[in-house]
């Protein structure tokens, strides 16, 4: 990871010093650098250790940090990460541009592997994403989304690019068609239960170590399972509250709306959810070659279950 991080630093150059004051901003700012370590443990258990590690790495959390720019402004979103959102601190225009430039230089970085698949697997990855992106704005302010259509959001909008970091280590090492396709289930399972298990925590987190405001995902009109759950389980009384709280995107009954989704066990459901994912992805974890490496990708999947922030 300090070698991805190095690589990071280099590639953020620019002749824009306002370039890199945003990039360094966000990338700076205590993300867990999940996407590149899953790249990186991939590549360990399947034996790759050449330097396209790194490279690749650095530019599916380029990828990443572009859609978090994007997606700060598209939400109106003033917090991340326990500080203010780069939209906040520079404004949206920045944020949106600099979110450009860090697809862009992505794009160039993916150049150096010279390798048609990964080129494939990377662009494939950011179309879906977009797509997610989209299905989600048609989706807000909608209480009838239903659990199929919140996974199809969630699966293209955050999983799809856990699923090609992933798929990326075993292109990288040379790895077998099935081989592939394991990490590739082990990384959209991953993304999955990671999403989730993020949508529990807008209704049973801290703040302070959360680092973003509770009750966003409502403001936005998001429609997550714990909201989709609390509606299929209440009252028609608790059901007709909700509902109109998603509609208006109001957060004067929040606290009520918390203590729905928490009485009628809501949490638990998507907790379930998120754990089906993970177990999931640690039956794909475990057609690996055994080592130390398939052991951490195994124990990254056990340990969302008890992720906090």
């Amino acid at each position: 990871m300090r070698e991805v991080d190095a690589v990071i630093g280099r590639r953020l150059d620019s002749g824009v010093p306002l370039v890199g004051q945003v990039s360094r901003y966000i990338i700076s700012s205590g993300g867990k650098r999940l996407r590149p370590a899953l790249l990186l443990l991939v590549c360990g258990a399947l034996g790759y250790r050449g330097t396209q590690r790194h490279n690749l790495a650095a530019v599916v959390e380029f990828i990443h940090t572009a859609t978090l720019l994007h997606d700060d402004v598209v939400d109106d979103s003033t917090l991340r990460r326990g500080r203010p959102t780069a939209n906040q601190h520079f404004g949206n225009p920045a944020s949106v541009l600099v979110g450009d430039f860090l697809y862009s230089r992505a794009f160039q970085m993916m150049l150096d592997a010279h390798d048609v698949r990964i080129m494939e697997i990377l662009a494939d990855a950011t179309n879906v994403i977009a797509e997610g992106e989209v299905m989600q704005l048609m989706n807000m302010h909608d209480p009838a989304l239903d659990e199929a259509a919140y996974l199809q959001v969630i699966r293209s909008k955050t999983a799809k690019l856990f699923e090609a970091s992933a798929r990326l280590g075993a292109v990288l090492a040379g790895a077998p068609a099935a081989i592939e396709q394991a990490c590739a289930t082990y990384g959209q399972a991953l993304g999955t239960a990671f999403q989730v298990i993020d949508d529990v925590l807008d209704y049973d987190g801290d703040a302070e170590e959360m680092g973003k405001n509770l009750g966003d995902d409502l403001r936005e009109g998001k429609v997550t399972l714990p909201l989709i759950a609390a509606m299929r389980r209440g009252s028609p009384e608790q059901t007709t509250l909700i509902r109109q709280a998603v509609e208006t995107g109001a957060l004067h009954e929040l606290e009520r709306i918390v203590a729905v989704v928490r009485e009628t066990g809501s949490l638990d459901v998507a907790r379930d959810a998120a754990a089906t994912e993970a177990r999931r992805a640690i039956q794909a974890a475990e057609q690996l070659p055994p080592n130390s490496h398939a052991d951490g990708l195994v124990q990254l999947a056990a340990s969302l279950l008890q992720r906090r922030h």
